[in-house]
Order: structure tokens, then C-alpha cells, then sequence
């Protein structure tokens, strides 16, 4: 079991890849701190429980300092620790440059980039006197741009910007900051796409599919195992090929 005796916190855990990481994470021996905007995380973290570890659920607002703060003191009260962070939550609002509104461009920026900033300083704080791994969750979007989410790039690039930096500062720690690129997943929010402009996204891979949350999840173990002591800085794709 890759993860045992590892206390791992997920944001936006209450559905998607982070309910799909923490159950496969949870099936490595990690213990969990469970975070999610909606209380959708309790059922998560319960399925979790299920799998034999131990899952704390916490309803948190990523973007709201105080929220970030109660979370991380309430979870180190109750795991005593925060071996890695996967900095996952994050939402989309497209729309092109000359039709996004200030409003879409905030709340995407608010909840992907000052979210990310906020978990990611809070846990760092914690990690300092025992390390860690921080795994940011980006997009290949955030390494070569995509029509319509200009705002959503613009997080992403930021994520990754943010990923090196940390590297650079917190490995005096023994703190390892990593970010995971995932490419077209398929999750609930491409299920409710048109089939053609899914099997569009399809083509662009050689593997012709969508990549599936497990894809993602298994970078996420990797990266915030054992396994990946001597890595930092990086930036992993997840993307099935569809930049080649």
C-alpha cells in the first residue's frame, strides 16, 4: 500500500477526480481530510471509511482566508498531521475574450488561483516540521492556452507558476510542490457535452478517448507517494497525448 501511514487533504473531494482520488487513495492506506464547498464530501468521506482508513469531511470555502485557516487547525486537531496536499478545487466559467464578463473572470480567478494560494500556504505551514508533497492540480490549458477560457488559462498558468516557486522555497523543508496537467477527463461536467464535441476532443489524442479520473488520480498517488521523494518542480501531464 503506497500511502500507508499518510495523511493526505484533498480539495474539491466531494465529487470528480478528488472523490475518485481519495477512494483510490484511501485503497493505498492513505487517511484523509476531505474538503469540498458542498456537503457532498460527507458522502465521500464516508465511502472512504468504508475502504478501512480514517476520513475527516470538512465543508470549506477555498477562496474565504478564515474558512481555509478554521479548516486546517479542525483537521490537524483531528489527523495530527498533513502529509500531502492535492490542491484540486477548481471551476470553469468559458467564454471568449470579447464576451467574458468581469464577473466570470473573478470567480474563476478567486476559487483556481487565490483558492489554490491560500490552501497552499496553510499547508505548507503545517508541513514545515514534518515535510510533505503539495500536488497542484493545473491543466494542459495552463500550458498552452485553449479557446474561450482565457480565465481559466490564466489560473492555470498561474497554478504552474506558483508550483515552481514553491518547489524553490519550501524544499529546505523537505517539502516537495509538483502539479499534475490533466488533458480532456472525462467527468461529469464533459458528460453533459454534445457527443460531437466530445469525440472531437477524442480525436486529438493518439489514443483517440478522453482520459478518465483514474488517469489523474494515479499521478496524484505517485506524486504524493514515497516514490517520488526526488522530484519537485515538475510539471506532470496527464493528457494523452493531445498536444503532440
Amino acid at each position: 500500500m503506497r500511502l500507508k501511514g499518510k495523511t493526505v487533504m484533498i480539495t474539491g473531494a466531494g465529487r470528480g477526480i478528488g472523490k475518485t482520488a481519495a477512494l483510490m487513495m484511501a485503497a493505498q492506506g492513505a487517511d484523509l481530510i476531505l474538503c469540498d464547498i458542498s456537503e457532498e464530501v460527507d458522502q465521500a468521506a464516508e465511502a472512504a471509511r468504508a475502504l478501512g482508513v480514517k476520513a475527516w469531511p470538512f465543508v470549506c470555502n477555498v477562496t474565504d482566508h478564515a474558512s481555509v485557516e478554521a479548516t486546517i487547525q479542525a483537521a490537524l486537531a483531528a489527523a495530527g498531521r498533513i502529509d500531502a496536499l492535492i490542491n484540486n478545487a477548481g471551476i470553469t466559467a468559458d467564454a471568449t475574450l470579447l464576451k467574458m464578463t468581469e464577473e466570470q473572470w473573478d470567480r474563476v480567478i478567486d476559487v483556481n488561483l487565490k483558492g489554490a494560494f491560500l490552501v497552499g500556504q496553510a499547508a505548507a505551514r503545517a508541513m514545515t516540521e514534518t515535510g510533505g508533497a503539495i500536488v497542484n492540480v493545473a491543466s494542459v490549458v495552463g500550458l498552452y492556452g485553449n479557446f474561450g477560457q482565457t480565465n481559466y488559462a490564466a489560473t492555470k498558468f498561474g497554478v504552474i507558476g506558483m508550483t515552481k516557486t514553491w518547489a524553490k522555497e519550501l524544499g529546505k523543508y523537505n517539502i516537495r510542490v509538483n502539479a499534475v496537467a490533466p488533458g480532456f477527463i472525462m467527468t461529469e461536467m464533459t458528460a453533459r457535452m454534445p457527443e460531437k464535441v466530445l469525440d472531437a476532443m477524442k480525436e486529438k489524442s493518439p489514443f483517440k478517448r478522453l482520459g478518465t479520473p483514474e488517469d489523474v488520480a494515479n499521478a496524484f498517488i505517485f506524486l504524493a507517494s514515497d516514490e517520488a521523494s526526488y522530484i519537485t518542480g515538475a510539471v506532470l501531464s496527464v493528457d494523452g497525448g493531445v498536444v503532440l
